[in-house]
């Protein structure tokens, strides 16, 4: 997580600055095996911490970077018409 300003990685309370597939086998997964992440200011509660990306207050961007993707299903490729596109950023209520 980078500071939209200064470009310099956020201080947080558990020095997580990303999230990346080394760390899925200690992700909760949702029933239906997908993933809920929780890219907010204020922890999620304990039980949800393992999927958190500790976020500033105000404005933040984001980038997933996708590194060697295949180009059979399911897959980004060809670009903007690949059968995977990447989940929806849904604000919590």
């Amino acid at each position: 997580m980078y500071d939209g300003k200064t470009q310099l990685l956020i201080d947080n309370p558990i020095g997580r600055y990303l999230i990346n597939s080394p760390m899925l086998p200690k992700m909760k997964k949702n029933a239906d095996g997908s993933l809920t992440l929780y890219i907010q200011k204020d922890s999620p509660g304990k039980a949800k911490e393992a999927n958190w990306l500790p976020a500033p207050d105000g404005s933040i961007y984001m980038v997933m970077r996708l590194y060697w993707p295949k180009d059979t299903p399911p897959s980004i490729l060809p670009p903007g018409d690949g059968t995977w596109k990447p989940p929806q950023i849904v604000a919590a209520p």
